[in-house]
């Protein structure tokens, strides 16, 4: 059994309408193979760049353990310069990765190397977020607690990105109170005997490569594979939507902050609950005994 995954579709030159009518509006994920092409990014950004503008801010990394039962959530591994976490990647493969790191806040004069691009979307411009990770890391298969639409550009290496719509949730082992799918779930290598759901679940893959952009809509799961060391650039733009604003309200006030008080009285009886939970629910929805 393999997971059903067909190839996002890639596009060149494609008009603000173009992407509108074909991509954003009916919700569908696409790969910009230019998007970025008249950036200094473009030509710039690689580590060794990084180091000499960035080498000495300090930076958090997270490696790929799950988070302790008893903490709000899955905190950094460990600070170091920037050049320092280079020279990490450069040495060979590492599980640890930069996550949502606030290139404006921490980085402004990087900023000067990329522009928003002109798609018909509003973006949060107070958020232009940087992603770098190790050949072999990972990121673990959920959707964005913001449910923003995001515009992941890609630098320096190759990924393996794979996503689903928001209608492929019951097939996903979706932990209660969270935003997150199993983390033992190895989506490179599925274990189809004990989450045979995963096998019903369609949806999409890809590879980013320098340069290219993947258009992720709103609330769809993403699970990122770093095939070799690389850096993104993520430009978000927020939900419009009624429903959704109120979806993101109680994401922060409600689930997210339940689960942080359940973890701190029940422990890791907490976290097994919630892992029985979303195998007996995603068995039950997917028809399986």
């Amino acid at each position: 059994m393999r997971l059903q995954l067909e190839n996002i579709p890639r596009v060149k030159r494609l008009s603000k309408e173009g992407f509108q009518k074909e991509f954003f509006l009916p919700k569908k994920p696409v790969v910009f193979e230019d998007l970025s092409k008249d950036w200094p990014a473009v030509n710039n950004w690689d580590f060794e760049y990084f180091r000499k503008k960035a080498g000495d801010v300090v930076v958090p990394l997270y490696d790929g353990k799950p988070a302790k039962a008893n903490e709000k959530s899955h905190g950094p591994a460990m600070k170091i310069p920037m050049r320092e976490y280079i020279d990490i990647l450069e040495k060979g493969p590492t599980d640890l990765r930069m996550f949502f790191f606030n290139l404006l806040q921490n980085c402004p004069d990087l900023t000067d190397d990329f522009k928003y691009p002109d798609l018909g979307v509003k973006f949060f411009k107070k958020l232009p977020v940087l992603f770098v990770g190790g050949a072999g890391s990972s990121v673990v298969m959920h959707y964005d607690m913001d449910l923003a639409n995001n515009f992941h550009f890609n630098f320096t290496g190759e990924k393996r990105v794979i996503l689903y719509p928001p209608e492929e949730t019951k097939y996903l082992y979706h932990v209660p109170h969270s935003i997150v799918s199993m983390e033992i779930i190895n989506m490179d290598k599925p274990d189809f005997e004990k989450y045979p759901a995963l096998g019903k679940a369609k949806g999409y893959e890809t590879r980013l490569k320098h340069g290219e952009a993947l258009y992720i809509p709103s609330k769809w799961w993403h699970y990122v594979k770093y095939e070799t060391p690389s850096l993104s650039l993520t430009l978000r733009s927020l939900p419009k939507e009624p429903g959704k604003i109120i979806e993101v309200l109680k994401n922060l006030v409600i689930t997210r902050n339940y689960d942080n008080l359940m973890r701190k009285w029940k422990g890791q009886d907490w976290i097994d609950y919630k892992n029985r939970k979303a195998i007996e629910n995603t068995h039950r929805s997917a028809g399986i005994d």
